[in-house]
């Protein structure tokens, strides 16, 4: 009896170990925490961008809630995955407003565009490491006559059943992130990263490329899965360099898919870095 109650106190005193261990993980997220980039002090619209990413769910046959989230926040670059040939035909409309598009559309959950207002330079679609999952890689210039790289991802995850493990995925972000690293341009990775910003693959990611983790600081804006309450974490990302500051961030409402979309707003100022 003693010894069945002495397993019990050693596998509670476990558990709440692991759960202390989450929580120091995740606390950096917390709002009362020091936030990681910087808030803009004033608006100066010649050097914002607004950043729509949505993960629009392969299979999600209804574009009208995004389309009503596009109408209503009017960003100025627009990033969707898992766009097929379906979605690519339902927003070709975008391209009034939004008429620099870059698009690699697929079948197999993979496919993605962007969509810009702004100008794009010298953009390409790249395949960092496997033929079937595209990235795509930009320079997007702002109404002040400034230009960022901006790089958009959406790496496999990892399958419990096909491909357990997370080599492919880890190989694609690590490599951007020794690419990022290697210079001080001013650049923007956006996506569906299939992995939670503390883990140790992310911050990995942001140790080699020396970006800035908006929500650090300011919450976690869970965007994964829309449809289950209780188990939602962000594997939604957007990660900057020190040439900018937050103007706002934001989870937008559910759009039928997996994954809520996320609108984030950056200021470009010369001195941030400095700061």
């Amino acid at each position: 009896w003693d010894a069945g109650f002495l397993v019990q106190d050693a596998i509670l005193a476990v558990l709440m170990a692991c759960v202390g261990y989450q929580l120091y993980t995740m606390h950096p997220y917390a709002t009362v925490a020091r936030a990681q980039g910087m808030t803009a002090d004033e608006d100066r619209s010649e050097v914002q961008f607004s950043l729509l990413i949505a993960n629009v769910r392969v299979t999600n046959r209804d574009a009208q809630p995004l389309r009503e989230l596009i109408a209503t926040h009017h960003p100025d670059l627009i990033l969707t995955l898992e766009t097929d040939a379906w979605w690519e035909a339902e927003l070709e409309d975008l391209e009034q407003t939004h008429p620099h598009v870059v698009k690699h559309v697929l079948g197999n959950a993979y496919g993605m565009m962007l969509h810009a207002r702004l100008p794009l330079v010298d953009p390409e679609v790249r395949f960092l490491v496997e033929d079937d999952v595209p990235s795509i890689h930009t320079q997007v210039e702002l109404p002040s006559g400034v230009r960022f790289d901006l790089h958009q991802m959406h790496p496999r995850p990892p399958h419990p059943m096909r491909k357990p493990n997370t080599t492919e995925r880890d190989a694609e972000l690590l490599i951007l992130g020794q690419q990022l690293g290697a210079h001080e341009r001013p650049s923007v990775v956006a996506g569906d990263l299939n992995d939670v910003s503390w883990s140790y693959t992310t911050t990995l990611f942001q140790k080699t490329s020396g970006l800035l983790d908006p929500r650090i600081g300011r919450g976690l804006y869970n965007t994964f899965h829309a449809e289950y309450p209780f188990f939602r974490y962000p594997l939604d990302h957007m990660f900057h360099t020190k040439h900018f500051k937050l103007v706002d961030i934001q989870r937008l409402p559910y759009i039928g898919s997996d994954h809520f979309p996320v609108l984030v707003t950056l200021q470009y100022e010369d001195g941030a870095p400095t700061e």
